[in-house]
C-alpha cells in the first residue's frame, strides 16, 4: 500500500496529464475556442436529484451560503449569453458521496460550448478530439431506445414502471419497489448496458429520455425524448454533451420539477442559480455543449484500473 503521504499516481502517470493538457490546449487553439476560467463558488446550483454538491460558510460582507460548482455549465452559459464566442474549460468539480473505481469527490473536466452548432456538430468534434488524444476509430451512433431494448427487452419508455422495477431488482438494491422510472432506467443502464459500449470504436449514445436531461432540448419530432448524447469507451461514460435549452420559461420549470423530486426523496433542496436564470432570459445563442472526464480519459490513456493511480492525492490521502 502507498505510503499516506505520497501521490497514488506515478511521476510518469503526472507527466502524461500534463502531454494531456497540453494537446487538449493546442486542439481547441488549432479551433480558436477561447480558454476561460469561472469561480468554482456558486450561490446555487443545479438541483439534479442525483447530484449532491459539496457547500460552505462565506462569512465576510454580504455573508452567504456558497456551493462548490458541480459543473462549470452555469456560469459559462453566463459567458455565452455575454456574447463569449466558443469556449472550453479545464476545471477541478466536486460532488459529495462519489467515490470508487471510476469517481472521486473532486475531479477534472473538459467543458466546452459551441455556439452554432447542433448536436451532429459536436458529435463530430468530439470524435476528432478523441482520435487526436486516443488515435480512436470513427465512432458508432446508437439509440438509447433500441440499444436499451436489445439488452433487456424492455423499452425505457413504453415499459410498465413495475416491469422496470421488477428487472432492477437482480442488482441487489434495497425497496427496489420505491424506485421512480428514471431511477430504474439509470441503475439497469449502468449494471446491464455500460460494460458493453465502445469495446471496438468509441458508442455515441443519442436520445435519451426527455426526464433524464434537464439542460438539453427537447426533440422538435418527439418530445419524449431529448438531443443528448452520452460517448462511451471500453464500457467507461466518458463525456456527456447537450444541444442546449435556450428557453428560460421551461428550464425555471424543469429546476422546479427537479426540486419537487428531491423534496419527494427526502433530499435537501437547494437555492437555483438566479444569475444563470437571468442570462438565460437576456438570450443564451443556438448552442451544444459537453463535458469530458478527464481523469478518466487519462485512466484510458494509461490503462489504469483505478481512478486512484491518475490522481496526485485521492480523497483517502488528502
Amino acid at each position: 500500500m502507498t505510503p499516506i503521504w505520497q501521490p497514488t499516481a506515478h511521476l510518469e502517470t503526472l507527466r502524461k496529464r500534463a502531454r494531456l493538457y497540453n494537446n487538449i490546449r493546442q486542439f481547441f487553439a488549432d479551433r480558436q475556442v477561447l480558454e476561460v476560467e469561472t469561480p468554482i463558488l456558486s450561490s446555487g446550483c443545479v438541483p439534479d436529484p442525483h447530484i449532491e454538491p459539496f457547500w460552505t460558510d462565506y462569512h465576510g460582507p454580504n455573508h452567504k451560503r456558497l456551493f462548490l460548482h458541480t459543473s462549470p455549465e452555469l456560469a459559462m452559459k453566463r459567458l455565452l449569453a455575454a456574447d463569449s464566442g466558443a469556449i472550453f474549460q479545464i476545471t477541478k468539480v466536486f460532488r459529495d458521496g462519489e467515490a470508487g473505481r471510476w469517481h472521486n469527490p473532486e475531479f477534472s473536466l473538459l467543458e466546452w460550448y459551441r455556439p452554432g452548432f447542433k448536436q451532429a456538430d459536436l458529435i463530430q468534434e468530439v470524435e476528432q478530439l478523441l482520435h487526436q488524444i486516443l488515435d480512436s476509430p470513427p465512432a458508432e451512433r446508437l439509440s438509447y431506445c433500441a440499444v436499451f431494448e436489445q439488452q433487456t427487452g424492455l423499452h425505457p419508455l413504453h415499459s410498465s414502471l413495475l416491469s422496470l422495477q421488477n428487472y432492477a431488482s437482480q442488482f441487489g438494491v434495497a425497496k427496489v419497489h420505491h424506485l421512480d422510472r428514471d431511477t430504474c432506467l439509470q441503475l439497469i443502464f449502468s449494471h446491464q448496458i455500460e460494460t458493453h459500449l465502445g469495446q471496438n470504436c468509441p458508442s455515441i449514445i443519442m436520445d435519451y429520455p426527455a426526464s433524464q436531461a434537464a439542460l438539453a432540448r427537447k426533440r422538435v419530432d418527439n418530445p419524449q425524448l431529448a438531443e443528448r448524447f452520452e460517448v462511451y469507451i471500453q464500457g467507461i461514460e466518458l463525456a456527456n454533451g447537450f444541444y442546449e435549452l435556450t428557453d428560460p420559461v421551461e428550464q425555471q420549470q424543469r429546476f422546479k420539477q427537479d426540486l419537487a423530486k428531491r423534496k419527494a426523496l427526502n433530499l435537501p433542496t437547494y437555492p437555483l442559480d438566479e444569475r444563470f436564470l437571468s442570462a438565460l432570459e437576456a438570450g443564451l445563442p443556438d448552442c451544444a455543449g459537453i463535458a469530458l472526464g478527464l481523469d478518466r480519459l487519462l485512466m484510458l490513456i494509461t490503462g489504469a484500473a483505478h481512478i486512484d493511480e491518475v490522481l496526485t492525492f485521492p480523497i483517502n490521502y488528502i
